[in-house]
């Protein structure tokens, strides 16, 4: 069921540098130029995601840390990007904090999924609202899942990838079985892929032995176009729309709502 009218999926991964950023910016450009409404909620202190789409940190007038700790909803915390379609609610390193300042609610786990799916939130405004996470499995990433329809996974081409990959998957059973039960997995994309490395092609096939048809035929190669956005605060996508980075992203979007109109369906 979609509550609100938007899909809310969140791209958790609890290791850094696996392209997570990168996908929940791509994608949610990708999804915006095929004519998706969209909203990223930049819940990563580090505030990647905003800088990644050209939003200057003195324009972060109110961003997640106000929606977390109740000073604004989060109508009042989205900014329009660049991108048509597309708004961001911003992060700033005041979220660092959050965590202690919550600690002691009852609700300290649903603070976000009030926000978006309370009686003030805008997310029937929006097609998708994709949550970027910080790079742990501490409470924001646990409001992230709690206030999801399901987890995106992005899932590095290296060796330890299915170590951290069963940890992020006990996670996720521990918020089904006491925040959101009706969490599921949307899917897991494999990233930063070398066609030239023998181990790179050992993990896709050793992750798609594991995880079957929940991993996406789309698979995200290294590209230096897609590691230059982000300095120039654009999406790959709008920075160099024919590289492979690029092309790969809009493939993952159009599977992404494939499987998304199949889960709606059931």
């Amino acid at each position: 069921m979609m509550l609100n009218g938007a899909r809310i999926i969140t791209i958790a991964n609890q290791k850094g540098g696996v392209g997570k950023t990168t996908t929940a910016i791509n994608l949610a450009t990708a999804l915006a130029a095929i004519g998706e409404k969209v909203l990223i909620v930049d819940l990563d202190p580090q505030g990647n995601a905003s800088t990644g789409l050209g939003i200057d940190r003195k324009d972060r007038d109110l961003s997640s840390y106000d929606v977390m700790v109740g000073n604004a909803s989060i109508a009042r915390a989205a900014i329009q990007t660049a991108v048509p379609e597309l708004w961001i609610v911003p992060s700033t390193l005041d979220l660092l904090g959050v965590e202690m300042e919550i600690a002691g609610s009852p609700d300290r786990a649903l603070r976000l999924r009030k926000a978006l799916r309370g009686p003030v939130a805008l997310s029937g405004d929006f097609n998708y609202i994709l949550i970027d996470c910080p790079p742990s499995l501490n409470l924001l990433t646990i409001n992230s899942m709690a206030a999801a329809d399901s987890v995106l996974v992005p899932l590095q081409c290296e060796f330890f990838a299915l170590e951290g990959l069963s940890q992020l998957l006990e996670t996720i059973g521990e918020v089904r079985a006491t925040v959101n039960p009706a969490l599921e997995i949307q899917g897991i994309v494999l990233t930063m892929y070398d066609g030239r490395n023998n181990l790179a092609n050992q993990v896709v096939d050793d992750v798609r032995e594991h995880m079957g048809e929940k991993v996406y035929q789309t698979i995200i190669p290294r590209n230096v176009r897609v590691s230059e956005a982000p300095s120039y605060g654009k999406p790959a996508i709008l920075y160099d729309l024919k590289c492979t980075g690029s092309q790969a992203y809009l493939q993952l979007a159009s599977e992404v709502i494939r499987r998304e109109r199949r889960l709606r369906a059931a």
